[in-house]
C-alpha cells in the first residue's frame, strides 16, 4: 500500500467515526436536557446501532490493518499522525479485548442507567439504582481484567481518564491535602461565620439564565459555537468537534451562586474544548489530554478566578443589573465574602475551596473498595453517610442529597473523580505560572480574560491530545509538579478572609 494513500483513508475513517460520535453524542445531550421522560429506551435502540457500528469500523479487520501499516512506517508521518494512530491502536486493542456482546449491552445498560439515575434521585430511591449500579461495576472489574489484567483494576480506571494515574499517586497527594486543609479547616470553624445573605433569596430563573450567558461573554465564550441548556447535573461536551460545544447549568431559585459557578465551571470545560488547533478538528487528538487538565481549567475558572476578589468586583454591577432588589443594600466586598464562605455541606458542586476536596476524598475512598470488591452496592449508602460525618462532620439527611448526587457512576465514569482534586492542584500551580507573563489579579478588576485565555491556549489548549498529562504539565509549567502550591494559595486565601 502507498503510504500516501493509507494516510487520506485513515483521514476519512477518522471523519466517519467523528460522525458516529457526532450523532451518538446528540442523542445523548437531547436526552438529558429536553427529551421526553418515557423515551430512553426509543433512544437506547437507537445508540445501540450506532454503537456496533462504530464498534465494528473502529475494530475491524480493515481499520486493523490500515492503523498497523501506518504504525509500521511511523518514521514517514508527522507528529501529530504519529500521536493519532498510537491512540487509535490503543484504543482498539482495549476495545478487541472486549467481547462485542458485552461492549453493546454495556452501552445499552449506560442509557438505561442515566435514566433510572434520575428516576432515583428524583424519589431519593437509592434501591431503585442499587441494581443498575451493580451491574455497572460488574462490567468495569470485567473489562479492566479483559483490559489489562496486569493492573489492579481501579488503576486501570484511573488511567483511563488521566493517563498513566495511579493509586499510588492518588493516595500521596491526597495524604498532603489532608495534612494541610483539615487543620485549616478547624481554624476557620472557629472563627465567626460569614454571611452569604446577598447570595441568598428568590432569584427568577429568566434572569439567571440572561446572567449565565452574560458570564459566558465574560469569560471568552464563542456563543455562535457554545449553546447553554439546563439539566439535573451540569456537565460539558463536544458535538462532533470543537466547532460545537454545549454546556449546562441547574438553576436554584434560593441561591444564585449555584447557576453562576457551574456556569463558569463548564466554560472553563468549553473553552479547553474548544481552544484545540482547527486541524485536530474530526481526529481522536480534538479536546482535552485528560480528565484531571480538563479540571484544571474548570476550576481555574470557576474558583481560583471567578472567586477572586477582582472578578466579583468587576462581575458585582452587573449582578446589581440581573438582580437588583436582592443585591439592594450589599457591596462587592460582601458578595466576595459570601462566594468564599466556607462551610461543610452535603453537595459537591455547591463545596466551598476549602473542603471540596474532602468530598472528593470520599468518593475515592468510595470506589476504590468497590473496585476491590471490599464494600457491596447496597452498603453504599451507608458508608457515603460514615464518611461524611468523619471527613466533613455533617449528617446526610437522605439519598437524593448523598450518594445519588453524582450523575458520574450512572454514566460508568469511575475513577472520574481525582481529576477534580487534582486538577484544582494544577490550577493554583497554571496560575503562578501565568503570572509571570501577565498581571492576572488586573485582569480580573477589569473582567479581562484575553490574555488568561491566550495563555492557557498556547500552553495547554491548543494541543489538545498530542501530550500526556505529565508533559502538558511540564511544558507548561517548567516545573514538577507540587501540590503545595495549592495548599499554599488556600491557606492564604482563607487566612486573609476569615483573619486567622
Amino acid at each position: 500500500m502507498d503510504i500516501n494513500v493509507a494516510r487520506e483513508q485513515y483521514k476519512k475513517l477518522q471523519a466517519k467515526l467523528a460522525a458516529y460520535g457526532h450523532a451518538m453524542s446528540l442523542i445523548y445531550y437531547d436526552g438529558v436536557t429536553a427529551a421526553p421522560k418515557g423515551t430512553a429506551s426509543n433512544r437506547s435502540q437507537t445508540l445501540a446501532i450506532l454503537n456496533e457500528e462504530s464498534y465494528l469500523l473502529s475494530t475491524g479487520k480493515d481499520t486493523v490493518e490500515l492503523l498497523e501499516f501506518l504504525d509500521s512506517r511511523s518514521a514517514e508521518l508527522d507528529e501529530k499522525e504519529q500521536r493519532s494512530v498510537y491512540l487509535a491502536l490503543k484504543d482498539i486493542r482495549d476495545m478487541q479485548k472486549i467481547p462485542m456482546n458485552e461492549y453493546i449491552e454495556y452501552q445499552k445498560l449506560m442509557v438505561e442507567a442515566d435514566d433510572i439515575w434520575h428516576r432515583a434521585k428524583e424519589t431519593s430511591n437509592f434501591e431503585l439504582f442499587c441494581p443498575v449500579l451493580e451491574k455497572i461495576i460488574d462490567f468495569t472489574v470485567r473489562f479492566a481484567k479483559y483490559c489489562a489484567p496486569e493492573k489492579d483494576p481501579y488503576d486501570y480506571c484511573l488511567d483511563k481518564y488521566a493517563e498513566g494515574l495511579t493509586m499510588q499517586t492518588c493516595d500521596a497527594f491526597f495524604d498532603v491535602l489532608k495534612s494541610r486543609i483539615v487543620p485549616l479547616l478547624r481554624k476557620i470553624e472557629k472563627k465567626p461565620q460569614i454571611s452569604d445573605a446577598c447570595i441568598c433569596g428568590d432569584f427568577e430563573e429568566k434572569a439567571q439564565q440572561e446572567f449565565a450567558y452574560e458570564l459566558m461573554k465574560i469569560i471568552g465564550l464563542d456563543l455562535d459555537h457554545c449553546g447553554l441548556a439546563e439539566t439535573e447535573h451540569p456537565f460539558t461536551t463536544s458535538l462532533g468537534s470543537h466547532f460545537d460545544v454545549r454546556i449546562t447549568t441547574n438553576y436554584h431559585r434560593e441561591n444564585v451562586s449555584y447557576s453562576m459557578f457551574s456556569v463558569i465551571h463548564e466554560g472553563g470545560h468549553a473553552l479547553y474544548d474548544s481552544g484545540s488547533e482547527d486541524d485536530l478538528a474530526y481526529t481522536n487528538l480534538d479536546g482535552g489530554a485528560a480528565m484531571n487538565i480538563h479540571e484544571s481549567q474548570s476550576r481555574l475558572y470557576e474558583n481560583i478566578l471567578g472567586r477572586s476578589r477582582g472578578f466579583i468586583t468587576y462581575i458585582f454591577p452587573i449582578m446589581q443589573k440581573y438582580f437588583p432588589s436582592q443585591m439592594a443594600g450589599y457591596t462587592a466586598e460582601d458578595a466576595y465574602r459570601a462566594v468564599n464562605m466556607v462551610t461543610p455541606s452535603l453537595i459537591r458542586t455547591e463545596a466551598d475551596e476549602v473542603t471540596y476536596c474532602l468530598h472528593v476524598m470520599v468518593r475515592y475512598d468510595l470506589e476504590k473498595r468497590l473496585m476491590h470488591g471490599q464494600l457491596k452496592v447496597k452498603d453504599l449508602p451507608g458508608e457515603w453517610n460514615r464518611l461524611y460525618k468523619e471527613y466533613l462532620g455533617i449528617d446526610v439527611p437522605n439519598d437524593r442529597d448523598g450518594v445519588l448526587q453524582d450523575s458520574h457512576w450512572s454514566g460508568g465514569l469511575i475513577g472520574y473523580f481525582p481529576s477534580y482534586a487534582l486538577g484544582s492542584a494544577y490550577g493554583a500551580q497554571f496560575l503562578r505560572k501565568m503570572n509571570e507573563e501577565t498581571d492576572v489579579e488586573k485582569c480580573m478588576y477589569s473582567g479581562n480574560f484575553k490574555p488568561i485565555n491566550e495563555w492557557n491556549r498556547n500552553h495547554i489548549w491548543k494541543y489538545g491530545r498530542m501530550l500526556k498529562p505529565e508533559e502538558l504539565l511540564e511544558k507548561a509549567l517548567g516545573e514538577p509538579f507540587d501540590p503545595t502550591v495549592y495548599t499554599d494559595y488556600l491557606e492564604k486565601k482563607y487566612t486573609e478572609i476569615y483573619n486567622l
